[in-house]
């Protein structure tokens, strides 16, 4: 394993000299629930030297976040966050949405172009024999191709913001998939590239956990990106700023709908390949995702019920503000400029139309998640502590808005009368 090198490193502890790649190795070797006691021992001596380290302070976070991620079962703190590794991904956050607005989708570009990518590099290397990473369930080659032709569906509109589509010229979707993980892997920086090889810890050596984790992340990476947009769209709507909100509600939209595909990928994955990881990832749950449940209660508060069921205390943090209101709705926003007479109303149905095509998308992205759990949980619980595919058939058809969805059946009532 990594014993030596994770001795000798405490003799002279450097962050600069951390031995990550033995670290990853070891873990990779077995999976994050079989390492070794003498190695998370060690590594529980590094994480103790920490505070007195000196050096530049990414460096000394990276290396902070990752031995997060690392010792999360041994703490008994594994949860989605840190199976994820959600740390060493330094997602934007809604809370700055005034600085991360004007870069959030650039940040999340890259991030899910440099995700997508690595995990089909990872992919073609399997097929092509160069890995023994991850050996124990390899799929077939046709299984491989689809995962492919998915993966470069989800990553095009990024690529071609990015102004890194061009040189995909390829008719097969293999050879386009290593052009665009040459092409993405030239682009990145050394700390990107370091993100990449410290944020895939599965806990198994089942070869489908890659896809797994990877996709995950990347839709994490949506909704961090959705979160900031509908702050930002809640914060102009209310300066009366109606081309910004219109602008952040809209693109959101489009965020999910680029994601649609990464569905699709996921649901390549071998159902026994899923089965016998996801026995050492209790604990770890979707229902645990603090951005998804921001986007949700910046949509519109959380029904009484929601606030007080699994959803929401599994996101403490979320939960509290909340209950205190500090997340001022776009359905409140929405509703106080239409009473208001504050804005047009051309602008008011611009908006409403904007609002309606986010909560007509959002509802299809729950209703693809439902399904791919059906198939790939059957009657097995979710490893959340939920129920799995019933809990996430009962909230499916939660309303986004009050204020759209109301208007909606006010439209229908209409005509039916007419």
């Amino acid at each position: 394993m990594c014993t030596a090198e994770l001795t000798s490193w405490l003799h002279e502890p450097n962050p600069r000299r951390f031995p990550y790649e033995a670290v990853v190795r070891a873990y990779h070797s077995v999976g994050k629930h079989f390492v070794p006691a003498d190695v998370l021992e060690l590594l529980g001596q590094a994480r103790a030297v920490l505070p007195g380290l000196h050096g530049p302070w990414p460096r000394l976070r990276t290396l902070a976040a990752f031995l997060d991620t690392a010792l999360d079962k041994p703490d008994n703190r594994y949860d989605y966050p840190t199976y994820l590794a959600l740390l060493l991904l330094e997602l934007p956050t809604a809370n700055d949405w005034l600085e991360q607005a004007s870069f959030a989708r650039s940040r999340c570009d890259r991030l899910t172009v440099q995700l997508v990518a690595d995990v089909l590099a990872f992919e073609l290397a399997a097929l092509d024999g160069q890995t023994t990473l991850l050996p124990t369930m390899r799929p077939a080659p046709g299984l491989v191709t689809k995962r492919v032709r998915h993966g470069l569906r989800a990553i095009r509109p990024a690529l071609a913001r990015m102004a890194l589509d061009g040189g995909l010229t390829a008719v097969e979707h293999a050879d386009q998939a290593r052009q665009a993980c040459a092409v993405v892997y030239a682009d990145m920086s050394f700390a990107e590239r370091r993100t990449l090889q410290l944020s895939i810890l599965p806990v198994h050596t089942v070869h489908d956990e890659y896809l797994f984790l990877r996709v995950l992340q990347a839709f994490e990476t949506t909704f961090a990106l959705l979160a900031t947009h509908l702050r930002g769209a809640v914060a102009s709507l209310t300066a009366g700023e109606v081309d910004r909100a219109v602008y952040f509600v809209t693109s959101s939209g489009e965020a999910l709908r680029e994601a649609a595909p990464l569905f699709s990928m996921l649901g390549t994955m071998q159902i026994e390949s899923f089965r016998t990881f996801r026995q050492f990832t209790e604990g770890a749950s979707a229902i645990q995702s603090h951005n998804y449940k921001i986007v949700e209660s910046l949509c519109r508060r959380p029904d009484a019920e929601r606030v007080d069921s699994p959803a929401y205390h599994s996101v403490p943090e979320v939960r509290s503000r909340v209950l205190v209101g500090q997340h001022h709705t776009l359905d409140d926003a929405y509703a106080q400029a239409c009473h208001s007479g504050d804005i047009a109303e051309a602008d008011q149905v611009r908006l409403a139309a904007a609002m309606a095509d986010f909560s007509a998308t959002l509802v299809r992205w729950r209703k693809a998640h439902y399904r791919l759990a059906v198939r790939m949980l059957g009657d097995a619980t979710g490893t959340g502590y939920t129920e799995g595919a019933p809990y996430l058939a009962a909230v499916r058809d939660i309303p986004v808005f009050d204020t759209i969805d109301a208007m909606d059946r006010i439209d229908s009532d209409d005509t039916t009368a007419v």
